[in-house]
């Protein structure tokens, strides 16, 4: 069963993570969703020693390349920060959605369990996953090529500073 979760024990390092919306719900490609993503990897940029090397945002998922000396840190706090941003964001502008985040046990819960972390370990497959996630937005039909996509690393305009490796 692959990893659900970073290892402490493999905890720095470059990994490719996907982070996706719970139910699989189409929901950032409204009310300024995906800026609330982007605002949120910039402080973690500029405060918590987190290097972004490749990025997509899709409508009910993110992946993400990233270098940290605590990437199992810095997703707990990401996906805590914007859980919370984006339910306000939901409770503002879509308040029957916010049902969908509600589980059995009556507490809201934004984003799934797994990160499907993968180390990097070799630049063969750190261009392969950095290629995958380019090509997301292509091979879901939403543009016809990846530097089309505005919220993704492709984009020469892209939102966020890309450290390649």
């Amino acid at each position: 069963m692959p990893s659900r979760r970073v290892s402490a024990q493999l905890n720095e390092g470059t990994y490719f993570v996907t982070l996706t919306v719970e139910r699989w719900y189409y929901l950032f490609d409204r009310f300024n969703r995906w800026q609330i993503l982007a605002d949120s990897l910039r402080y973690c940029q500029e405060h918590k020693a987190l290097k972004l090397n490749g990025y997509v945002f899709m409508l009910n998922h993110i992946h993400l390349i990233v270098s940290s000396p605590d990437v199992a840190g810095f997703l707990r706090d990401f996906k805590r920060h914007t859980s919370k941003q984006l339910k306000a964001n939901i409770e503002n502008h879509e308040p029957k959605v916010l049902a969908l985040f509600v589980g059995d046990d009556g507490k809201y819960r934004f984003w799934r369990d797994t990160n499907a972390p993968k180390k990097i370990e070799n630049p063969v497959f750190y261009l392969q996953k950095l290629n995958y996630l380019q090509e997301n937005p292509v091979r879901k039909g939403y543009v016809d090529k990846p530097e089309h996509w505005r919220w993704s690393s492709a984009n020469p305009a892209s939102a966020l500073a890309v450290h390649f490796l």
